[in-house]
C-alpha cells in the first residue's frame, strides 16, 4: 500500500522542481522531504530521484509515479469535498494567502468570526504576492487566496479556478502636506511626471502596474525608493523623499505631514478571492469566502 503523505511529497517535488521548493510547500523541512522519499522509494523498490549537480531530479520511475501521484491526489481532494459537503458541516483546514493590506484589513476579522462561528474549522493564513499565491492554489499548496487586479491590468488567472468578487479599492496619492497639489480635490497621475516616486519592489504585480499605468500617459517615472509595506512608503513620503500611490484597505493611521488626495482616473484596485473549483463543494471553503465577504463590506463602509 502506497503512503499517501509519501505521495504528496513526491507530487511536490515534480511541482517544484527542488528538495527545498518542496520543503516549502509542504510547510516542513528538507530533511523531512528526503526522508519521505527515501521511504517511498522503499515501498516501491525502485530509485525514485538521482542527484543532478546540487539538485536532484527524477528517473523515469519517478516521473511515471509522480504522475500517478498527481492524479490519486486529485481524486483524494475531491473525495475530501464530497465527504465534508455530505457532512454538510464547516469543519477541517483551510489554508488562506493573501497581499499584505488583504492580510491586514479583511484576515483578522474574517478569521475571527470562523473562530466564533464555526469552531471545529482551523484557517492557517500566510502573507503571498497575487500571482504566488494564484500559483500556489493551483498546485494545492494552498485552499484559497485574495488577490488582486487593477482596472487597467488584470491579474491572469487559469482556468480550474473559481472566483468571487470582495471589493474595490480605491487609491490615493501620498505625498508630503507641503506638496504644490496637496489642496487639490484631486489629481492625475501625470502630473507628479517631476516628481520622485516611492514604490513596492520591482517584479511585483503593484510595482509593474504603476510603472505600466505612468508609461501609458507618457510619463516615464523616476523610482527612487522601493518598500513593500506601506508604512515605509509612507514614512517616506513624511519624510519628504517623493510620493507614492496608496490603497485604502489595511492603510491604518497616516502619519502627520502626509497628504491624500485622491487619483482623478479612479483607480481601482478588484479585490477578490480564488479558489479551485474541485474544492467547490466543501463548506469550509464556502464559509472563508462568506467571512471574506463580510469583512470586506465592513471594510468599505
Amino acid at each position: 500500500m502506497l503512503n499517501l503523505e509519501r505521495l504528496r511529497t513526491l507530487d511536490a517535488l515534480a511541482r517544484h522542481g527542488s528538495v527545498s521548493g518542496a520543503a516549502d510547500g509542504l510547510h516542513v523541512t528538507t530533511s523531512a522531504v528526503s526522508q519521505q522519499l527515501a521511504k517511498l522509494e522503499r515501498e516501491v523498490g525502485q530509485q525514485l530521484v538521482a542527484k543532478n549537480g546540487r539538485g536532484v531530479r527524477l528517473t523515469d520511475a519517478g516521473h511515471l509515479l509522480a504522475d500517478h501521484a498527481a492524479r490519486i491526489l486529485s481524486q483524494v481532494a475531491l473525495a475530501r469535498a464530497d465527504i465534508e459537503a455530505q457532512r454538510g458541516k464547516v469543519v477541517g483546514e483551510v489554508r488562506l494567502a493573501g497581499f499584505p493590506t488583504a492580510a491586514r484589513g479583511l484576515f483578522p476579522r474574517a478569521v475571527s468570526a470562523l473562530r466564533r462561528e464555526h469552531p471545529e474549522l482551523c484557517v492557517r493564513t500566510g502573507e503571498l504576492e497575487p500571482e504566488l499565491a494564484v500559483r500556489q492554489v493551483v498546485r494545492r499548496d494552498m485552499d484559497l487566496a485574495v488577490v488582486l487586479d487593477w482596472n487597467n491590468k488584470p491579474l491572469p488567472v487559469p482556468g480550474g479556478l473559481a472566483r468571487a468578487a470582495l471589493l474595490d479599492d480605491a487609491v490615493d496619492v501620498a505625498m508630503p502636506a507641503g506638496h504644490p497639489l496637496a489642496g487639490r480635490a484631486e489629481v492625475g497621475l501625470e502630473e507628479f511626471a517631476d516628481d520622485d516616486w516611492i514604490s513596492w519592489p520591482e517584479g511585483e504585480f503593484c510595482y509593474e502596474w504603476l510603472m505600466f499605468t505612468l508609461r501609458a500617459k507618457g510619463t516615464e517615472p523616476r523610482i527612487t525608493h522601493l518598500a513593500g509595506e506601506h508604512h515605509t512608503q509612507l514614512a517616506l513620503v513624511q519624510a519628504e523623499l517623493g510620493v507614492c500611490v496608496t490603497p485604502r484597505l489595511g492603510r491604518g493611521p497616516v502619519p502627520d505631514g502626509v497628504a491624500l488626495v485622491p487619483v482623478r482616473q479612479r483607480a481601482r484596485r478588484h479585490i477578490y478571492a480564488v479558489w479551485r473549483t474541485d474544492a467547490d463543494r466543501r463548506p469550509s471553503i464556502r464559509a472563508v469566502v462568506a467571512a471574506l465577504r463580510e469583512a470586506a463590506a465592513a471594510a468599505t463602509r
